[in-house]
């Protein structure tokens, strides 16, 4: 085979050159793009971080410091009814355990769209003794109203409103000539449980010193024992540790499982007069005449009893009375009135805002 040798003309050389330069050129272009570092994906952003179709917990928080997670609740009645994301079951809590203003905000801080700010505001809790403890000692004093603490000097205190705003006003026993830092005097007195209404004690003058403004007021009674979990005792006064600021020993109190009732009393002539009432009667539903039966609560720690009285209170002269036992009541009143016009009772506590901490100059 003979090959052909003949020379190639100048326009078949240049279609080479030009073949072979395009080639290499598209070479040159594969490899730099082989040769780029990889790039990663961004995640998308709309893409959702978790299922949206599972359910949100938030939660439940007690007024002792605790909390409970729950993906939802209700309040129905005296009880709150959640659902446990602990244990995904249906549950019950008594509403007056459960500190609802905290958990509305915590739930309103951490939903969707809520303010960040208030988010990392929010105060981790360090240590869950410190926290316990912390919780004890606001037990101690408990907020009754916004700002306004049940105090560690006075034993009965009534919660009334003055010129619209809320105030604390500690109530003094009628019989009773103990420092009021202490006082909680006992003289037990029987009643006849089958005898009509009689004269059991006279309260001297015919007006109280101490004059509410509402008819609705609320009552709060120190309960002997300062815990749950210690026994209650009658008698004698509750020591009260305060980590080295100084001790002093709270009031007495009365007996956990004390009643109590209010009374309307008889005015005469520089007299207001008590009578007795059926004890066995009471709960059950049958009123008696001018006299007023309580809803008793314990607050939280076990310090404290709230008495609420079960229907408002007209103008007049009243008395606290204790129920002892089924025969006998404490004979140790506590007198007020009921008169929107009285004038403001002067040992009466008010709100305290709490102050923002600032920095002062430290003297040298």
């Amino acid at each position: 085979m003979v090959r052909n040798t003949k020379p190639l003309d100048a326009g078949r050389r240049w279609q080479r050159a030009v073949r072979f330069s395009l080639a290499g050129i598209l070479l040159l272009c594969v490899t730099a793009v082989c040769q780029q570092p990889k790039q990663h994906r961004p995640m998308d952003a709309t893409a959702p971080a978790q299922d949206p179709l599972a359910p949100t917990r938030t939660r439940l928080i007690l007024k002792d410091g605790t909390y409970q997670l729950v993906y939802s609740y209700k309040i129905v009645g005296d009880v709150v009814h959640y659902r446990s994301a602990e244990r995904d079951e249906e549950e019950d809590i008594p509403l007056a355990l459960v500190d609802m203003a905290a958990t509305e905000r915590w739930k309103k801080d951490h939903e969707p769209g809520g303010s960040p700010d208030h988010q990392s505001a929010e105060t981790p809790v360090i240590s869950p003794e410190l926290a316990k403890e912390e919780a004890a000692r606001a037990a101690l004093t408990p907020e009754v109203a916004p700002d306004l603490r049940l105090p560690e000097e006075d034993s009965v205190l009534a919660l009334d409103t003055f010129r619209g705003a809320p105030e604390l006003v500690p109530m003094p026993q009628s019989a009773s000539d103990l420092n009021k830092e202490t006082a909680h005097a006992v003289q037990k007195g029987q009643i006849n449980p089958a005898s009509s209404p009689h004269r059991i004690t006279d309260i001297s003058r015919e007006r109280s010193d101490i004059q509410l403004h509402v008819p609705d007021p609320v009552f709060y009674v120190r309960i002997n024992g300062g815990s749950n979990d210690e026994p209650v005792t009658s008698g004698g006064a509750l020591t009260v540790n305060t980590h080295g600021a100084g001790g002093r020993a709270t009031p007495s109190g009365g007996d956990a499982n004390s009643g109590y009732v209010i009374e309307r009393v008889d005015v005469r002539n520089d007299l207001r007069i008590v009578d007795s009432f059926r004890i066995g009667q009471l709960g059950t539903g049958h009123a008696q005449r001018d006299v007023i039966e309580t809803k008793a609560e314990v607050l939280p720690g076990g310090h404290w009893m709230k008495l609420t009285p079960l229907q408002p209170l007209d103008f007049g002269e009243y008395a606290l009375i204790e129920v002892l036992g089924p025969n006998v009541v404490n004979l140790d009143v506590w007198d007020f009135g009921i008169h929107s016009d009285a004038k403001e009772n002067v040992e009466a506590i008010h709100p305290e805002p709490k102050r923002a901490p600032s920095l002062e100059r430290r003297r040298p």
